[in-house]
């Protein structure tokens, strides 16, 4: 139906015929001569409706926003003065010859151009009017471009495309499972993959050797602006390989992707230890574009006479770190009180903190509510965090963990607020991760997950589990991690030995990982592999604020569907098939 698309036209195509399909973007009636901006996927295109063709005068006078309509005309120059060099299509125009109406529209819920004076839950009801919004439209192509490059690196790399089940069973993977009630087998249930590790891992024991696939995966956990309940990972895994072959394969991608796509080298990807990241940064996955670094003062702290300071400094789960910020003395008491607040979302009790006006005054040249506890100690405690005249200095102390996340993240939205970024773009690999981490009740679980192989033996990490270092690896780029990975267990004793420290017995090994650790008797080779978030990756390349913005029709916040109403009842019927009934909570009492 059309030769041409609305946004491909240019001053090539002077002169021709073309046949256009597509939307009505704005309609405007100057003087007897309506001019229809046409829109489709590519983009727009500016047409002109002459009163003397009358059919297509009178058909484009009743056309309004969102009409769906064909157009048949001439290429022509735009007349001197009204050229657009802000479109790529601003120099030309088509001259209407003939106007077919394909469809009507009403007035849609919010007009295209106007989009940000209305709610997100409006734009996601009418999820197919908001793709209609070049910017929205521009992201799903980006997306798509994005993943063609992906396939073309990986195949020339030697990964087969391998698709794996959506129907499988639940594995201990780090959150809640969507289960599928099963028919045919009453009273058992299919889970959704949170991931296709275990298949893929099964492909490597089955010689294929490269793996890869974009695949969907699922978990029901809380979300927030870069988590969905179903997302899309790119998954690679290899054989006889260890962590820099793997490591080296994904940052070429990477690497690959930016310069191909944007036409941005993102220079080095530095290796940090997991141990650095959160001495220095408070976190795994730290964004070095932030030049803020954490500072270890406990040992300052030990002896003042500030419980708040001293408790967590002689304690060996505790920690007192220091953050300093230039020039930070201008903050206010309303900002600090402010910043104080956020730190309360992740435990902190409180912000203590000290502006620096005149350092050579000693503790009458700075102001604070707790100075007086530093007599003795201030000269040393301003040497090690590098202080100045015109810095302000916070602090956090408690429970390390605690400590970590507050300064951490109080770090990130420092860099944001006072606009702190030294670069564009900061890559990095962390690495050695510990093997495991102790739950509140003091058990253990696995950092990354329980297929992970150790930095030791079977021995060694039963004896002595919680100071064991993992082969795992994440990529982290500005603060996200855009994917993680690490060489696998290829032996049945060293996964039967992760799984006695968590807790699992040999029955439970048995029955939900009897398949695989039968696998690893029968010859697998070593291997390992490293999966990417794909929304991720959008979201940051696109500049989006959310992963809902570079997927087509995402989940809410409380992973609704508004558009298609979903999730949504079923019939009594289908609960019958299923062998299901519904106990249904009226008021206060369950019937």
């Amino acid at each position: 139906m059309r030769s041409h698309y609305c946004g491909d036209l240019n001053t090539s195509h002077l002169d021709q015929e073309v046949l256009l399909c597509g939307w009505v973007h704005r309609r405007r009636d100057h003087g007897g001569v309506i001019f229809l901006d046409m829109r489709d996927r590519n983009g727009l295109a500016q047409v002109v409706v002459d009163p003397d063709t009358e059919e297509a005068f009178a058909r484009a006078d009743r056309s309004r926003s969102e009409y769906v309509l064909k157009i048949r005309g001439l290429v022509r120059r735009r007349p001197e003065g009204t050229v657009n060099l802000n479109m790529p299509t601003g120099e030309i125009e088509v001259l209407a010859k003939e106007v077919e109406v394909l469809n009507t529209a009403e007035t849609p819920p919010f007009m295209l151009d106007e989009h940000g004076k209305v709610g997100e839950d409006v734009r996601l009801k009418y999820r197919y009017v908001d793709l209609r919004r070049p910017d929205m439209a521009e992201k799903l192509r980006f997306r798509s471009r994005v993943t063609h490059q992906i396939r073309n690196f990986l195949e020339e790399q030697g990964f087969l495309d391998i698709e794996t089940p959506i129907l499988t069973r639940a594995t201990p993977e780090g959150a809640r499972d969507y289960l599928v009630p099963s028919r045919t087998h009453e009273g058992h249930f299919f889970a959704l993959p949170q991931s296709p590790q275990l298949f893929k891992q099964l492909l490597m024991v089955a010689g294929f050797d490269r793996y890869y696939q974009i695949a969907k995966c699922f978990r029901d956990e809380d979300l927030r602006a870069d988590r969905q309940p179903e997302f899309t990972q790119i998954d690679m895994e290899a054989s006889f390989v260890d962590e820099a072959d793997i490591m080296g394969a994904a940052e070429g991608m990477i690497r690959q992707i930016f310069q191909g796509s944007l036409g941005v080298d993102l220079g080095d990807f530095p290796h940090m230890p997991y141990s650095e990241a959160m001495d220095r940064y408070g976190s795994d996955k730290p964004d070095l574009r932030i030049p803020l670094e954490l500072v270890d003062v406990g040992d300052l702290m030990a002896n003042v006479d500030f419980k708040v300071f001293s408790g967590p400094a002689t304690d060996p789960k505790g920690r007192v770190a220091a953050l300093k910020i230039k020039g930070g003395a201008e903050l206010s008491r309303k900002q600090i009180d402010d910043y104080t607040k956020f730190v309360g979302i992740y435990g902190a009790r409180g912000l203590a903190w000290i502006k620096v006006n005149k350092r050579a005054d000693g503790l009458d040249g700075l102001q604070s509510p707790i100075v007086k506890f530093m007599e003795g100690i201030i000269d040393q405690l301003l040497d090690r965090v590098g202080a100045e005249d015109g810095d302000i200095i916070f602090f956090g102390a408690d429970k390390t963990k605690i400590v970590n996340e507050a300064l951490g993240a109080l770090r990130c939205k420092l860099g944001e607020d006072l606009n702190l970024y030294t670069c564009e773009w900061a890559p990095l690999w962390v690495v050695d991760f510990p093997m495991f981490e102790e739950n509140s009740d003091g058990s253990l679980s696995a950092l990354h997950h329980p297929f992970t192989a150790p930095k030791c033996t079977p021995e060694e990490l039963e004896a002595n589990p919680a100071e064991q270092l993992s082969r795992a690896y994440d990529m982290v780029l500005n603060g996200t991690e855009l994917g993680g990975g690490s060489i696998r267990i290829h032996h049945q004793a060293m996964q039967q030995a992760v799984f006695r420290v968590l807790g699992i017995s040999a029955e439970e090994q048995r029955e939900k990982f009897g398949f695989l650790l039968d696998a690893l008797k029968f010859g697998a080779p070593p291997h390992g592999g490293l999966a990417f978030g794909l929304d991720r990756l959008m979201m940051l390349m696109t500049g989006a604020k959310s992963i809902r913005e570079v997927i087509a029709f995402p989940k809410t916040q409380s992973a609704a569907c508004v558009m298609t109403e979903a999730p949504g009842e079923v019939s009594p019927a289908q609960l019958k098939e299923l062998s299901l009934r519904l106990r249904v909570k009226a008021n206060t009492e369950a019937e």
